[in-house]
């Protein structure tokens, strides 16, 4: 089951969750296993979130428990996801590397088990209207510019603005999804985007606007994108949380060995051109195993000093305590049969 989760709803659920939570403590404390797993991904996607989504994996893993898996979507960044995690209202999630850090940062209840992706392309571009006079990055100094506060294509622009040495500060910023920043940027009420190029591409093959700067060319930039889960919940039902990890490993290799596939579901689900797909994963390389390796810790260590450098970023990350890989070992166990 796929729902999407608008502000005003996820408002509702977090305010209610400390209610329900203590309301049901007592009975989960009883149980060996939950009734519903709330799995929540930012839009358009992760992609092994849009390969469970297609083919159920999920509820296939936890039927034969009479397990219930919801897979929500937030529309409004990774922050608004990472605050459900972090207040109950979901249980495992996946988002960009930057609302992770963030909540880990807050000292938040939350564990970072696995990788959502680790790709070489981040897949991020500044895009502006088709006849903006705007040569380069610095032209956007004191311009307005919509993008979605406290996500990875926050982290980009500012990344892209410091390379010319701007800041935030130096532009007029619009805090604004694509559904709002797009007809925005056509009609001229902005002067850029920053969203995920494969969203952006239908502006551009519509002729309505370019790409100024795309993040592909700017591995450099890229950081992981990780897979979070609720503290309490990881506590709880370790073994439930350990199967559902060996679920994700099993759509990665799967994604692999079905490269075409994979890239059809992926534009067919987002409502993506299925060039500026292939793009992100050139030569059908998707980067989704969800081990945590060390290259992947120290790219997070760096992308957290970039933000604390850039005030993005409240607090320090104690990674020792954040990331928890002994679910994801037991996972790879289940998988390989060892």
């Amino acid at each position: 089951m796929a729902i999407s989760l608008n502000r005003r709803t996820f408002l509702q659920a977090a305010a209610a969750a400390p209610v329900a939570l203590s309301m049901s403590s007592r009975a989960v404390m009883a149980e060996d296993k939950p009734s519903l797993i709330r799995i929540g991904s930012t839009a358009p996607g992760h992609l092994k979130f849009i390969l469970a989504r297609h083919s159920g994996a999920f509820d296939q893993e936890f039927a034969k428990d009479g397990i219930k898996v919801e897979l929500v979507v937030f529309t409004n960044g990774g922050s608004e996801a990472t605050t459900a995690l972090a207040t109950g209202a979901i249980e495992v999630t996946y988002t960009g590397n930057n609302p992770a850090l963030r909540v880990a940062a807050a000292g938040a209840d939350v564990k970072a088990v696995g990788l959502s992706s680790f790709t070489k392309a981040d897949g991020s571009a500044i895009i502006v209207r088709a006849d903006a006079p705007f040569k380069t990055v610095a032209d956007l100094k004191g311009k307005k510019v919509a993008y979605l506060f406290g996500t990875v294509r926050h982290s980009i622009f500012s990344k892209a603005l410091h390379a010319v040495g701007l800041t935030t500060n130096d532009v007029d910023s619009l805090n604004l999804a694509f559904d709002a920043s797009g007809p925005a940027l056509v009609r001229g009420d902005v002067d850029a985007i920053v969203e995920t190029e494969d969203v952006g591409a239908k502006l551009v093959e519509a002729g309505q606007a370019r790409v100024l700067l795309d993040a592909n060319d700017h591995p450099e930039w890229s950081a992981p994108y990780i897979i979070s889960v609720n503290g309490e919940f990881a506590r709880k039902y370790p073994d439930i949380l350990t199967r559902l990890l060996k679920v994700d490993i099993e759509l990665a290799r799967w994604a692999d060995a079905h490269p075409d596939e994979t890239i059809k579901i992926f534009s067919e689900e987002t409502k993506s051109l299925e060039k500026a797909v292939r793009k992100t994963y050139a030569d059908g390389h998707f980067y989704q195993d969800p081990r945590i390796t060390d290259a992947a810790i120290q790219s997070l260590k760096g992308e957290e000093a970039f933000m604390s450098e850039a005030k993005l970023l409240k607090g320090t990350v104690k990674y020792d305590n954040w990331i928890d890989q002994s679910y994801l070992d037991k996972a790879y166990k289940l998988v390989d049969g060892a």
